[in-house]
């Protein structure tokens, strides 16, 4: 909960009205946040926080529901996915978006078949939430395979069509006499009747679904079909395992039949599929391999990255420039200009990550480590760091130095890196290297030593240039330990 979400939480009602959304949706809005907060008085400080977390979230959910309401079309549903923590929070806000009436159904989907907590029920669902635009949305029934209980209960009989079970066409004494039912087939006239017209009980014959019983009685058999429809409890999709084949090594990547059981369901062949969380791109390969057109958008630079190099070019064979364009990712230093005029802090997620490094989870856009690079280091058994700081303006000079030595004392990394926007004058560069030599190097098994401090201008980083480190471990290289700050 900083500034920004505080004002957010404050002009949401402003927001709703803008779009379209009643007024008395905005007043349960300003309401509900107050009696949210009243609670925290009564609270642990604990819980305070939690409090302080929950509306932090809303406010940032409800902020990005309330544009994908304008862009959804009249056929079009919206699938909203989340855990029990506040999956409760969401359904409410959804049916104020979306309107009650258009709420289509709350999924569980069972992700794991244990889980053990030894403070409480283990934990095996998430919660899909999903709305449509007008009660003119795409429908596509889903199938799934019977259960195998099931089919030796009941399907327990057959031939060479395949497997079937009994229905009685005898009419019982419950269901009452029918005097046009009554009538005799093959010898049999049954006491109340048949169950259909002596048309249907022929073609049946015919078709070899009739079996008579030693008493001369006969039964229907109902072959079983190829599957049941789906229901809104989603236990045949199991999470992915640390060995799946498709597992990309991102932190809330979801299994591909997951979500194309809901781009099945919900859109046809041509339509468009926008996911606004587009991660590590499953939605993308999904929609794109069931026929369909697609477009994600990730806050994360790394996440758009490895989008366009792993899913679309390695998995798909997809060529950028071609099948599909990459849009607000840098590849120019004028790009990076624009990118840090219209968000600095953006501009220093997107530096740090086209190093490879973690960004901080701490939002500054005006100094303080703002990322960090992991690497090994021999006969050491805990990863070393490189911590990093992006500087945009031209403000590089004696301060920002003093501060990159005051990092090298107090933090525990081992080296420290800056990454510049501009480049610096001749003199000014000269300083500064001959600070960052004062620093010295660190001295190691390796081949040769590693400087302490390092500068790159965003124009190495564009070429390629990173920071000199020994085997660095990064996200999704299959390299050493896979790390999520």
């Amino acid at each position: 909960m900083d500034e920004e979400r505080e004002r957010a939480i404050r002009v949401m009602p402003v927001l709703m009205r803008e779009r379209g959304i009643d007024d008395k949706v905005a007043e349960f809005w300003r309401l509900w946040v107050n009696a949210l907060r009243g609670t925290q008085p009564r609270l642990l400080a604990y819980l305070s926080y939690m409090v302080e977390r929950l509306l932090a979230y809303l406010s940032y959910m409800v902020e990005r529901l309330l544009p994908m309401k304008l862009i959804l079309k009249p056929t079009g549903s919206i699938y909203l996915h989340g855990d029990p923590t506040a999956s409760h929070y969401l359904k409410v806000m959804m049916d104020a978006i979306f309107g009650h009436e258009n709420f289509r159904s709350e999924i569980t989907w069972r992700r794991t078949s244990s889980h053990n907590d030894s403070k409480g029920f283990g934990q095996v669902r998430d919660i899909i939430l999903s709305s449509s635009k007008t009660s003119a949305r795409t429908w596509n029934p889903v199938y799934v395979p019977h259960d195998e209980k099931y089919m030796s209960d009941f399907y327990r009989h057959e031939d060479e069509k395949g497997r079937y079970r009994l229905h009685e066409i005898i009419r019982t004494a419950s269901m009452g006499e029918r005097p046009n039912l009554v009538y005799e087939y093959k010898g049999y006239v049954p006491r109340w009747g048949w169950r259909m017209k002596p048309a249907k009980l022929r073609a049946l014959d015919r078709e070899g679904r009739l079996v008579w019983s030693g008493t001369g009685r006969p039964d229907r058999k109902t072959y079983l079909s190829g599957g049941r429809p789906a229901t809104n409890l989603w236990n045949d999709i199991d999470n992915l395992s640390g060995r799946a084949r498709e597992r990309m090594a991102y932190a809330t990547q979801k299994p591909l039949a997951l979500l194309e059981r809901i781009i099945k369901t919900s859109s046809n062949e041509g339509d468009v599929v926008f996911d606004p969380f587009c991660g590590c791109a499953t939605t993308l390969e999904a929609a794109h391999r069931l026929g369909r057109r697609w477009v994600g958008i990730d806050i994360a630079i790394h996440a758009v990255k490895r989008v366009a190099k792993v899913r679309l070019q390695d998995r798909l064979r997809l060529v950028v420039g071609k099948d599909f364009e990459v849009d607000g990712v840098p590849r120019t230093l004028e790009g990076a200009r624009d990118l840090w005029k219209r968000d600095p802090y953006h501009f220093q997620k997107w530096a740090v990550e086209t190093v490879d490094g973690f960004v901080t989870t701490r939002r500054t856009a005006d100094g303080g480590i703002d990322g960090r690079l992991y690497f090994a280091m021999p006969n050491v058994d805990d990863l070393q760091s490189m911590a990093m700081e992006v500087k945009g303006g031209k403000n590089v000079g004696i301060a920002t130095r003093r501060a990159l030595r005051g990092v090298l004392e107090n933090d525990a990394a081992l080296r420290v890196g800056l990454i510049i926007l501009e480049p610096l004058g001749v003199t000014k560069e000269r300083n500064f290297h001959r600070f960052m030599a004062e620093a010295g190097d660190t001295q190691s098994t390796f081949a040769r030593p590693y400087p302490r401090m390092q500068l790159r201008t965003v124009e190495d980083i564009l070429n390629g240039k990173g920071f000199d480190v020994p085997v660095m471990v990064a996200r999704g290289t299959g390299q050493g330990v896979l790390l999520s700050l």
